[in-house]
């Protein structure tokens, strides 16, 4: 069984337990769910930097914990201070361990896009995202079905958020259509054997349509790799992992910002 496959069989079992705890109208009654949101697309689209969804993630499957002392909402009030475009929230436990509580409690005090950063199968995951203050969900090509892709979106849609649509291949960009999904995230990550490689965006970039919004995805921690970047279409970046890493996460946020000017 690959990795992905093992991830989508725990997601299976999570819905199944989250469809015996709550109903849509349940989750409309929560907190968050009829708030207005914030236009993930809208933050990342400024021609004069490449923008940054800064990544809260406490561990991988890869390299394990990331950070010790972990506090979400410290980090958080970090990034927002440090004028991020957007955060993402890591909220898989078992594989990252993340929670979805950490959204809820960033979304309280939030001045900017919330991207719930998962593995979403299930609608009923994007009712649970709205409800627990997100602004956005990522969908998974690979994880997903042409049919499920374009259902979701239209959920996600309908809920009031926006979809980050990420890819890993050329062989995925076929499921997609960039009418209904023009916001793009591009992972240089393989999800099968973890490696990366900056390249996979800069070889998928002729495949995607002029008018769509990019996200550069994974393995991004070099003034060299923005440089690559900054002469491309690519309109935002996706950071985690080096943000967690370091001893000093405002000042490697300041010295990223000078990275990104164009």
């Amino acid at each position: 069984m690959s990795f992905l496959s093992e991830i989508l069989d725990v997601k299976r079992n999570e819905v199944k337990k989250l469809k015996q705890k709550f109903s849509p109208s349940l989750f409309r009654s929560e907190e968050f769910f009829e708030t207005p949101t914030r236009s993930l697309k809208q933050a990342l689209s400024n021609a004069s930097f490449i923008s940054i969804i800064a990544e809260i993630k406490k561990a991988s499957p890869s390299k394990g914990v990331l950070i010790e002392n972990f506090n979400h909402q410290r980090i958080a009030e970090i990034y927002i201070e440090s004028d991020v475009n957007a955060i993402s929230i890591l909220t898989d436990q078992i594989f990252f361990q993340g929670n979805i509580s950490y959204l809820r409690d960033i979304a309280r005090f939030k001045t900017l896009p919330l991207l719930r950063k998962d593995f979403i199968i299930d609608e009923y995951q994007i009712f649970e995202a709205k409800a627990s203050g997100a602004d956005a969900v990522l969908l998974i090509c690979e994880a997903l079905s042409v049919n499920q892709i374009s259902e979701l979106t239209h959920c996600a849609k309908e809920c009031g958020l926006d979809v980050l649509l990420e890819l890993h291949s050329a062989a995925e960009i076929p499921k997609i259509n960039f009418q209904l999904n023009s916001l793009i995230g591009i992972n240089n990550r393989n999800l099968e054997t973890f490696a990366v490689n900056i390249n996979t965006t800069l070889d998928l970039l002729d495949n995607i349509p002029e008018d769509t919004v990019l996200v550069s995805e994974s393995g991004i921690s070099a003034e060299s790799v923005l440089d690559q970047l900054k002469n491309t279409r690519i309109n935002a970046v996706l950071v985690g992992e080096h943000f967690m890493k370091s001893k000093d996460i405002k000042h490697s946020l300041t010295q990223f910002k000078e990275w990104c000017a164009k």
